[in-house]
């Protein structure tokens, strides 16, 4: 059963990727920037965003416990399904946002619209591994690719992140996901 314990990585890389995600950093004063009539408050974007991480994590998690109960090929397109569902997901609200209403805000959409481009990439890599597992020595290969390939979603995750940091020198971002109620119990705090 070792598809099964590789799959299992799932579920904690998403908390992992959760804990390393939404807020941290060094709490500032929120200035009250305006970036123009197109942006979503700080308070509503950090909220958005841990919304959709959450969401993305409790399919990542439901996708690693159904490979668990059934650990076959079917169980193993099935999980692959639901991850690239949950990504296409993540992936889409994560474009859908807009940008932020403060002084790096357009800065930060286009850190997450990058982070978006990525997450369809590894999306696709899953679901081609998933697509050429045959028998036992292809789900093999399979959960290796996928395991190694949501590794790479949360080192994307994580790096995102600290981009979103590096240019929030305001902090505005910060105390907005500190301060999100959707980011309570899933952000960290440096």
């Amino acid at each position: 059963m070792l598809e099964v314990r590789a799959l299992l990585v799932v579920p904690l890389l998403a908390a992992a990727i959760l804990a390393a995600g939404c807020g941290g950093g060094d709490s500032s004063s929120t200035t009250g920037s305006s970036t123009g009539s197109s942006a979503t408050s700080a308070g509503d974007w950090a909220n958005s965003v841990c919304e959709a991480f959450t969401t993305w994590t409790t399919a990542i998690t439901s996708a690693g416990q159904s490979v668990k109960d059934n650990p076959t090929e079917d169980g193993l397109r099935s999980a692959g399904d639901d991850v690239k569902s949950a990504t296409q997901t993540l992936s889409d609200e994560l474009k859908g946002l807009g940008r932020p209403d403060t002084e790096s805000g357009q800065q930060a959409k286009d850190t997450v619209d990058q982070l978006a481009t990525k997450l369809d990439a590894n999306q696709q890599k899953i679901q081609t591994a998933i697509d050429n597992a045959s028998g036992t020595s292809g789900a093999l290969t399979a959960v290796s690719t996928v395991s190694a390939t949501l590794v790479t979603m949360g080192n994307d995750l994580r790096t995102t992140f600290q981009q979103l940091d590096q240019i929030d020198a305001q902090g505005e971002l910060a105390d907005a996901f500190q301060q999100s109620d959707a980011c309570a119990g899933v952000t960290t705090t440096s």
